[in-house]
């Protein structure tokens, strides 16, 4: 059994929920696809932001009608990679990320961070956070499954000693809310990485705020209690 000490437990996807990046990521897929005559239109390759690499690159693949080898489904990871490391310098903190996962820590929630992205690639947003060493982080590399596969939740909360019951999952796509569902756990959605509120809603998002900003001014609204409630 978990300890609970009548707060929620917040685990947070990354890319569009704490960091705005979901559009950088959408242009370098598309970068990555052009590679291998794969033209798509930026929206489309959008719609799929959030899901691991192995299976956006079968999703992309299918929206243009292509079979990809062997040697493209491996290489296709690796060039979106390569085109979101000339953006990442674009890439901003949403508002009121740092706010939001300092007030949890000095209210006492427990969170963590949990990320479809390989932890190489995700250090520049980590840094950008200026996250501290002891922050439970799961990524890409420690799991079987990315999102929508909940797995990586799972796994950031059996880091914090947390039941998913008592787990709350913030993020920005409807592959995030996906995963809460299938992991049983309370899903909040976020504007911030482009998909709308109907969308997050029917996905399963018990409650949409515009950003890490919205969402920290009606913590309340979450079951947070802090000393002055």
């Amino acid at each position: 059994m978990s300890k609970n000490d009548g707060n929620p437990v917040f685990l947070f996807d990354v890319d569009g929920t704490l960091i705005d990046s979901a559009y950088q990521h959408a242009l370098a897929w598309r970068e990555a696809l052009e590679q291998v005559q794969i033209y798509l239109p930026a929206w489309r390759v959008h719609r799929y932001i959030g899901m691991s690499g192995g299976m956006i690159v079968h999703a992309l693949a299918r929206e243009a009608g292509r079979q990809l080898s062997r040697e493209e489904q491996e290489r296709l990871p690796k060039l979106h990679g390569e085109a979101y490391a000339k953006r990442v310098g674009e890439v901003k903190v949403l508002p009121g990320a740092r706010e939001l996962l300092s007030a949890l820590t000095n209210a006492g929630v427990r969170w963590a961070l949990a990320t479809s992205s390989e932890r190489e690639k995700a250090k520049p947003a980590f840094e950008m956070l200026g996250l501290n060493d002891d922050v439970v982080i799961i990524t890409r590399d420690e799991v079987k499954r990315a999102k929508p596969d909940p797995d990586l939740f799972f796994a950031a909360a059996t880091k914090l000693g947390a039941e998913m019951l008592h787990c709350i999952v913030v993020g920005d796509s409807v592959w995030d809310l996906l995963a809460a569902r299938r992991a049983r756990a309370i899903g909040v959605g976020l504007l911030s990485g482009g998909y709308g509120e109907d969308e997050l809603i029917k996905a399963g998002a018990y409650r949409v705020y515009k950003d890490p900003a919205d969402l920290l001014a009606h913590l309340e609204e979450t079951g947070v209690r802090t000393a002055g409630n």
